[in-house]
């Protein structure tokens, strides 16, 4: 039973017309599961959105309209190449999703719609399960801490002395000078100890950089990041 479930319903590339409308329904309704899915936890535009409901559909016309013969699929995968994508760069999870839906309706233009409907089902709940778990974001207490000193102010160890006070950890990653040089701006990753005070740390911080601007923010992810 499970073997006929996984089989291709296309025998020798020969197709009729049933067959077609099965393989062609079958990638969009999978296309459509994937996009709904996607769309819970990520910030999706809509123009990626119908495409992820698009893509599989087009991608098993292609594959079978090949029929199966390498030379047509070289030829098709060349003709695809030279189409030039005018995007801005994706997150490597939409990039990932696209892969999916591609791989979805490259299995049913094969006739292997059992297989393109456990793919589509396994893939988008793990990645569903990685998204609401936050697998893989950054510890909620670590944060970008930038201190302005005046010019005249020797702050080496000057700040190291305090921060074990609040901070579970903390890396100095780099120094600039701004405003022409009267001041040096010093920019650290930090993590937070628990049910630390950020007013007090502040104001400590203060007390040693003649009272100059203190920022602490959340470290920035650039929304292209792989």
């Amino acid at each position: 039973m499970l073997n006929r479930i996984f089989s291709s319903i296309l025998e020798d590339g020969v197709f009729s017309g049933l067959d077609f409308l099965l393989s062609i329904g079958t990638a969009l309704i999978c296309g459509l599961f994937i996009a709904c899915l996607f769309m819970i936890k990520n910030k999706c535009s809509r123009s990626l959105a119908a495409t992820l409901v698009l893509l599989p559909g087009i991608v098993a016309v292609v594959i079978i309209l090949v029929n199966g013969n390498v030379g047509y699929g070289v030829a098709v995968a060349g003709a695809f190449s030279l189409v030039r994508f005018r995007s801005a760069p994706g997150r490597g999870q939409d990039i990932s999703t696209i892969f999916l839906a591609m791989s979805v309706g490259l299995a049913c233009g094969m006739g292997y719609l059992g297989v393109a409907a456990a793919i589509t089902l396994i893939i988008s709940f793990v990645s569903l399960i990685l998204n609401i778990s936050g697998f893989g974001d950054r510890s909620r207490a670590e944060r970008e801490l930038k201190i302005k000193v005046p010019e005249d102010l020797d702050f080496e160890g000057r700040f190291e002395e305090i921060f074990p006070r609040f901070l579970s950890g903390f890396e100095l990653e780099s120094v600039k000078t701004a405003n022409m040089g009267t001041v040096y701006v010093l920019q650290y990753r930090v993590s937070l100890l628990p049910g630390t005070a950020v007013k007090e740390m502040i104001d400590e911080i203060r007390k040693h950089n003649g009272n100059l601007e203190v920022n602490l923010s959340r470290p920035e992810i650039a929304t292209d990041e792989l």
